[in-house]
C-alpha cells in the first residue's frame, strides 16, 4: 500500500486491515485446485497476481502491488490493470 503516513498514528494503514481485505480472496485460493477457479484457468504466477490484485483493490483502495513467489528466488510482481 502507499498513501501519506498518518502523522499521529506514524503509520499509513493496520497490518489487520490489509489481512482483513485479503482474507477472503486467501480463502477462495487455499488448499483449492485454482483452475478451477474463474479467471485462473492457466494459474500462472502472473495471472494469480493479477486476479489477486482485481479483486483486492475495491476493499484496500491504497494497494499499489501484488507479489506472488513460486520460491525465494522466482516471485512476480503485479502493480496495475491486466486486460
Amino acid at each position: 500500500v502507499a498513501g501519506e503516513c498518518d502523522a499521529r498514528l506514524g503509520w499509513l494503514m493496520d497490518y489487520a486491515d490489509i489481512s482483513r481485505a485479503f482474507n477472503p480472496i486467501w480463502a477462495k485460493l487455499d488448499h483449492l485446485y485454482l483452475n478451477d477457479i474463474p479467471g485462473l484457468e492457466n494459474p500462472t504466477s502472473e495471472l494469480i497476481a493479477a486476479w489477486i490484485g482485481q479483486k483486492l483493490k475495491p476493499r484496500l483502495p491504497l494497494l499499489t502491488e501484488v507479489v506472488v513467489a513460486e520460491t525465494c528466488t522466482a516471485r512476480c510482481v503485479y502493480r496495475g490493470e491486466h486486460h
